[in-house]
């Protein structure tokens, strides 16, 4: 190879070589991706609450059952007269009026609400006492008269039972009686039916005279023949002494 040569090389390889390196210098660096923004956090989810009754309706002084859930809450509270209650549960009330119960629950996403109702029914009116029947006031206030051995006049306590007596046959002038005269056991039959007979109609003198029609009073004598009592001493003898009220009509 000729020394031309040899220089003609040395200069294709040097030129080369310069625009090699000219190339690379001049050529930009790549730029560096953008960095990566994490998205945002999505935001707190929102509370849920539900709240029922069981039974929603009471009688006064029964209870109801207060049931409830909740999702989401950091604090759960019932109003009126409950307050703060667990995320899940329930409890009775006895509320002496109607009441709207609400529970609130509250967390980082907000605050939710429910409502339920528990109706107390108005107690029945009080049913008026029934009164007395007919039979009732006639042995309240139809009251006997008794009398002293053999005897068939009237005694003091028995002219005050007898205007007892008379005030009832006032206050039912529908009413008609009879007067049943009795005797104790002692002395004859026949005896006793007169003094019986005796007794009847001074019970029935009393009467009239206090106002009673005489029309509305009738009178038997029965003597010893049917006794109130059947032993044979003073106490259950004053007892079969007596002129004796029944019914006519």
């Amino acid at each position: 190879m000729t020394l031309a040569s040899r220089s003609f090389r040395r200069a294709v390889l040097l030129t080369a070589a310069v625009a090699a390196i000219f190339a690379f210098g001049c050529k930009k660096p790549p730029k560096a991706p953008p960095p990566v923004t994490a998205p945002p956090p999505p935001p707190p989810a929102a509370p849920t609450v539900t709240l029922s009754a069981n039974p929603s309706s009471i009688a006064s002084g029964d209870s109801s059952t207060l049931s409830w859930t909740s999702t989401n809450a950091t604090s759960v509270s019932i109003a009126p007269g409950v307050g703060t209650v667990v995320a899940e549960g329930n409890t009775r009330v006895t509320p002496s009026d109607s009441t709207t119960y609400t529970i609130t629950a509250t967390g980082p996403g907000g605050t939710a609400n429910a409502n339920t109702r528990v109706t107390v029914a108005a107690p029945p009116p009080p049913q008026p006492k029934a009164g007395p029947t007919p039979d009732e006031i006639w042995l309240k206030e139809v009251q006997d008269a008794y009398f002293d051995f053999n005897k068939a006049d009237l005694r003091s306590d028995a002219r005050e039972a007898l205007s007892h007596t008379a005030n009832y046959l006032r206050n039912y002038p529908q009413v008609k009686v009879t007067i049943e005269g009795h005797c104790d056991e002692r002395g004859s039959t026949e005896y006793n039916l007169g003094l019986g007979d005796r007794r009847a109609n001074a019970t029935k003198n009393y009467l009239v005279s206090l106002g009673i029609s005489a029309d509305r009073i009738n009178t038997v004598s029965y003597g010893k023949e049917k006794p109130f009592c059947m032993e044979s001493n003073e106490d259950c003898w004053q007892r079969n002494r007596r002129g004796h009220f029944v019914k006519a009509n």
